[in-house]
Order: C-alpha cells, then sequence, then structure tokens
C-alpha cells in the first residue's frame, strides 16, 4: 500500500486529502470546478506498473458506434508525478498516447478535459450537469485493462446525484468497475436529475429497471413517461421470452432532455443513454421511440452480439457486416412495440410501413451495396467526420432503415409461409442459442437460425441470398396481401422529375441537394450547385415558380430544361415520370377478411379497444421514487 502525496497546488483541488491506493488498482479522480467553462479536472493513478514505459491512452472508438473519433484533442494540461508527488516526463509517440518513464511503480496522469457535447458519444460539463461518455473522457494504461477501478466524482452543485451502472462504492460520489470494459461501457450522468424506477420479475428474477430523467419538465411528465416505458419493456421482454440477467441486478435508463442536447440514443450492457431537446410535454413523449429502440439492444447487440464486435475494440474501428441484423431488425422492433403498447395506433404503424417500403424501393444504395456491404461502411458513416463530398445519397444505404425493410420483409414472410411462426421466434431462438450464452454469432449463424426456425432451408438459403447477400428488393405487395393491406401509388397523374431542394441567391435557383441516380433529373445531367434557369417556357425564380412549372406537365410528357453547371449553359430534354412515393391502404369491408385481421392482430397486437383475451404478462412490481 502506498500513500499519494498532495501533488502541485494546480491539483490540490483535485487531491486534498490523501488517498490510499492498492497496487494493481487504478484510481480515477474527477473535478468540475470550471464546469461553467465546460472543464474538468481528471487524474489517473495507475499502480503495480510492470513496464519501464508506461504507456496511457485515450480511445479512439466507442461502445454503439463504429467510426472512429479522435476523443484525445479535447484534453491539455497533461502532467504526471510518481508515488511521491515528483514531476515525470511525458513523451508523445504518436497523437493517441502518452509515454511515462522514470517511475517507481505508480504514475497519477492528470490532465483537464474540455467537454460540450451531451450525447451518446461525446461528453459535455457546464453547470447543469456533467453527461459522460468513458471513453470521451477517460484515459487509461495498456496492460491494465483486467484490473479493477475504483473512481470518485467531487460534483459542481452538492444537489448533483449520479446516474451510471457502475457500481456503487463506499462513498455516495464513489464508484467501481471490475475492469477497462465494463467501465468504459459505462456512460454516467451527475446531475439534479429525478429517478423513477420499478421491479420486474421474469424467469425467476426480480431486477430493478430505473428511469433516471434530467428535464425541465414536471413530475406528472415523468410518471406519465414512466408508465409508457413500464409498458415498453414489458412488451419486449414478450419477445424473447425473458429479461436478460443484468451484472448487477439493474439497469438504468440515463436520459437527458434539456435545449442544450443533442439528440441521440447508444445502447450500453446494463444502460443507455437517451438526449433530446425537447421536453417530454413538448415532444408529446415522442422520445419513447429512440427507447423502445436502446431497450431491445439490451437483448439485441449486447448480449446477441457479431462475432466481429467481440471484444470492442477502443483504439480500431469496429467492423462488422451484421448491422442489418444488430441495428436493422432493431430499427423494426423499436417501432413496432409502440404499436403493440398502443402507444401508436393502427394507422400511425401503417404510415411508418409505408415508409419503410419507399426507402426499401428507392434507396439508390441497393444497386451498389448488399445489406451486408453497407454495414460494412459503418465505419466511414457511423457519425464518421470527413471533409470532401461524398456520393453517400446515390451509393450507400442506412443499415438502420434497409435492416429495418428486412425485418419487415423477414417478418411478413414468416408468418404467411409458416403459420403460427413470426420473427419473434427468429428473434427468440437467436437469443437461446446465442445471447442466453453470450456465445458470438457468425454471418452463417444468422441463417442457419432460420432453418432452424422454420425448418426449411430453401426457404432460409433463398432469403439470404436475394436480400442480404443480394440486392433483389422484396416485393411488399405480396407480402402485405395477407394482412389484407394494398400497396398503392400515391399520385400517379402529377409531373415529377425526382426530389430537389432549392437555395436562392437573389432570384438564382440553387440545387442544394444531391441528385437521385436515375431520376429524370440525373439523366439531364443536373447536379448539385446547379442553378435551375428554365423549365419550359417558365424562368424559376423561386419554389412556387418551379411548382407552377411542373403544373404545366403529365406524366410521359417531355420539354427542356436549362441549368448552368459551373458557368456552362446546358439545355437538355427532360421526360416526366410520376411519384413513385406508395401507399398502404387496406381493403374496403366486402374484401377484408376474417383472415386478413387474424394476420394483423398476430403481427401488431390487439387495438386499444379490444378486449379479447388478456395475454400473461411478466410481474412488474410497483413503482418507487428514488431521490438518491
Amino acid at each position: 500500500m502506498r500513500q499519494l502525496i498532495a501533488l502541485s497546488l494546480s491539483l490540490c483541488s483535485l487531491l486534498a486529502s490523501p488517498l490510499v491506493i492498492a497496487d494493481g488498482e487504478t484510481i480515477y479522480q474527477v473535478s468540475f470546478d470550471n464546469a461553467v467553462h465546460h472543464e474538468a479536472q481528471i487524474s489517473a493513478t495507475f499502480t503495480g506498473i510492470d513496464n519501464q514505459v508506461l504507456e496511457v491512452q485515450m480511445s479512439r472508438a466507442s461502445p454503439g458506434r463504429y467510426a472512429m473519433h479522435e476523443f484525445i484533442k479535447n484534453v491539455y494540461n497533461v502532467s504526471a508525478v510518481n508515488s511521491v508527488g515528483q514531476p515525470l516526463e511525458i513523451t508523445r509517440p504518436n497523437p493517441y498516447q502518452w509515454h511515462i518513464e522514470g517511475h517507481d511503480g505508480e504514475v497519477t496522469l492528470s490532465y483537464t478535459l474540455f467537454g460540450d457535447r451531451a450525447d451518446g458519444t461525446y461528453s459535455q460539463i457546464d453547470r447543469t450537469h456533467a453527461h459522460l461518455n468513458m471513453p470521451a473522457t477517460f484515459a487509461w494504461a495498456t496492460n491494465h485493462e483486467d484490473r479493477a477501478i475504483n473512481i470518485d466524482f467531487r460534483p459542481f452543485n452538492p444537489r448533483w446525484k449520479v446516474a451510471t451502472q457502475l457500481v456503487k462504492g463506499s462513498g455516495k460520489y464513489s464508484f467501481t468497475a471490475p475492469n477497462l470494459q465494463y467501465f468504459l461501457d459505462s456512460p454516467t450522468e451527475l446531475s439534479d436529475h429525478q429517478i423513477h424506477s420499478w421491479q420486474v420479475e421474469s424467469n425467476g428474477k426480480t431486477q430493478t429497471i430505473k428511469l433516471a430523467v434530467h428535464h425541465d419538465g414536471i413530475e406528472d411528465d415523468l410518471l406519465k413517461y414512466t408508465e409508457k416505458a413500464k409498458a415498453v419493456v414489458a412488451e419486449q421482454i414478450k419477445v424473447f421470452g425473458e429479461l436478460p440477467t443484468f451484472d448487477y441486478g439493474e439497469y438504468t435508463f440515463i436520459a437527458c432532455y434539456l435545449p442544450h442536447v443533442s439528440g441521440d440514443g447508444m445502447e450500453h450492457r446494463n444502460s443507455t443513454i437517451l438526449t433530446n431537446t425537447s421536453s417530454l410535454d413538448e415532444a408529446e413523449y415522442s422520445q419513447l421511440g429512440t427507447l423502445s429502440h436502446e431497450f431491445f439492444h439490451a437483448w439485441n447487440v449486447e448480449r446477441i452480439r457479431p462475432k466481429e464486435l467481440e471484444p470492442f475494440k477502443y483504439i480500431d474501428a469496429n467492423m462488422t457486416p451484421s448491422l442489418w441484423l444488430a441495428e436493422g431488425f432493431t430499427t423494426y422492433y423499436g417501432d413496432l412495440i409502440l404499436k403493440r403498447t398502443n402507444e401508436w395506433d393502427e394507422d400511425k404503424y401503417l404510415d411508418k410501413v409505408a415508409s419503410i417500403v419507399n426507402q426499401a424501393y428507392n434507396m439508390r444504395g441497393r444497386l451498389y451495396f448488399t445489406p451486408e456491404g453497407a454495414s460494412q461502411l459503418a465505419t466511414f458513416t457511423d457519425a464518421g467526420v470527413s471533409k470532401d463530398r461524398t456520393n453517400y445519397h446515390n451509393i450507400f444505404f442506412s443499415y438502420y432503415t434497409y435492416g429495418r425493410a428486412m425485418g419487415l420483409a423477414l417478418d411478413l414472410s414468416i408468418r404467411a409461409q409458416f403459420p403460427g411462426k413470426s420473427l419473434d421466434d427468429y428473434m427468440r431462438q437467436l437469443w437461446i442459442d446465442f445471447g442466453q450464452t453470450e456465445t458470438p454469432y457468425s454471418r452463417d449463424d444468422a441463417r442457419t437460425t432460420l432453418v432452424k426456425v422454420t425448418g426449411d432451408q430453401l426457404f432460409a438459403d433463398k432469403f439470404f441470398a436475394e436480400h442480404i447477400h443480394g440486392q433483389t428488393k422484396p416485393d411488399y405487395a405480396a407480402l402485405l396481401a395477407p394482412a389484407g393491406l394494398k400497396l398503392e401509388q400515391k399520385d400517379n397523374e402529377s409531373a415529377f422529375l425526382g426530389k430537389v431542394n432549392f437555395y436562392f441567391h437573389g432570384d438564382d435557383a440553387i440545387v442544394d441537394n444531391t441528385i437521385l441516380v436515375d431520376s429524370p433529373l440525373y439523366r439531364a445531367g443536373v447536379e448539385r450547385g446547379d442553378q435551375i434557369v428554365k423549365l419550359g417556357r417558365r424562368t424559376i425564380r423561386n419554389d412556387k415558380l418551379w411548382d407552377k412549372a411542373l403544373e404545366q406537365f403529365e406524366p410521359g410528357d417531355v420539354t427542356t430544361i436549362e441549368y448552368i453547371q459551373r458557368g456552362e449553359t446546358v439545355k437538355k430534354q427532360i421526360a416526366f415520370i410520376s411519384d413513385p412515393t406508395l401507399k398502404i391502404n387496406k381493403l374496403n369491408n366486402e374484401n377484408f377478411t376474417d383472415e386478413h385481421q387474424q394476420f394483423l392482430i398476430n403481427w401488431l397486437g390487439k387495438n386499444a379497444d379490444k378486449t379479447d383475451e388478456k395475454e400473461v404478462e411478466p410481474t412488474v412490481k410497483p413503482m418507487t421514487r428514488l431521490e438518491n
């Protein structure tokens, strides 16, 4: 055991009292004296150092994110001392690390962190809260990853409480983690937030769900939101058959709903971060959609985990071909659960289904990549930063939205071809085979599990060959028919040239969006940044004139478009089409059968006004209000 001696004057606010440290531990201390300027003072003490050179780094990746983020850019005022407070020399071998030599087996590294973005990836420090994503906040040492971690927070405001999945330590602001992997996966919110909790009995275990919300609303808002969250949790348990076993018997929703945060959601092993700029009341509780998505990740991704993401790499990109399943199917269920709890009515959900179909059919990236290929592009597109313009609007599609479309297609296919079975059975089988044991799955495992559920090798092979390994779009008209739903063109009479947005520089109409491949505008050569001068006889000086010009024509007509592209005037013939946007309608009463109705109920759940037999739900014990 060693006693840490007080450091220089600049560190006295962090180490105001002696701290007893055991060999082999990592100790963090964090204070927020300059929170009004978004700064935290952090010290990290590493003991039992075996190597002559201690290698310390900041992470470059964060759980739930697949692109690289250079968190070290917000770190400065870096210094180091040994066990008796003597300064140590620090060198910087590369942009991401520090090397520290001449130590006596113990090093305390101290630094200032700037943080002013509250979301699932970064940190924000101000007078209202310290919203900390751990990889963006804490430096760590090579070869110390398996050592226990202790952390002590010194809050800016004595009213601040702590919401985290970290294990409670001996003091109000003291916490522990068994190792670095768990620590970096444990986002933490220090603020004057409200906490509601309830207990859920599942599979013979009683566990606690906490909802910690930092917001400007009133108590009734949070009470109403808690009831909605309880319904979502209960409905998701039905999909998998049981609640995951959380490591310490608790799961925490950590929510910040304030104007100065950035909208986001990020899953973690026993918690999730939820951020939104609107209050619960202003948003009419629409934040529940993100909560639903992120909680589904407690099974799908956190425990049903692609092989390539295990273990998660903190200093490199994390690439997998399976995000269409990990993120896409989670997105599908995030919305479906809102319908099954009757948070959404049937019309609202079917509007969402129509948008899923339209996205699947109109995403140009499907022409260039499979869902697996799009998943592998996450290292560049998942909040990855670059300055050059890309062609992603044409060549890339989101594995969230297209993966959701594949979830819809597979769910409807299973329901139609294998009565009594559904995508719920597929997710439950993945949970039994891979989630319960936390055995990472391979891309082949995803297919063979479908064989196991359906008992049909040809069906599984065909679906994966066409839609996952291939680029074939599903036939949604046929898939929706068993539910008594028709897929129809929304408008087949109005002339359409493709989606175009303008910004106006005086009277000059400048194209402000990427023009999609195969649209009439694309075929005419129009590009982002071009000035549209005329369409037919009409000069374009504002949005209204563009709309009026379109009204002169019908689908199938041909006219001339004149535009200026990088200083050159271009005139081309352009042919009008009808808008390809589709809508979903129910069959009329004469043709809508009991079989159609039963298919809808099995898929979407009963509507709120239905009072059929009561389903057995997991036991939910009464909610409690926690102040600390």
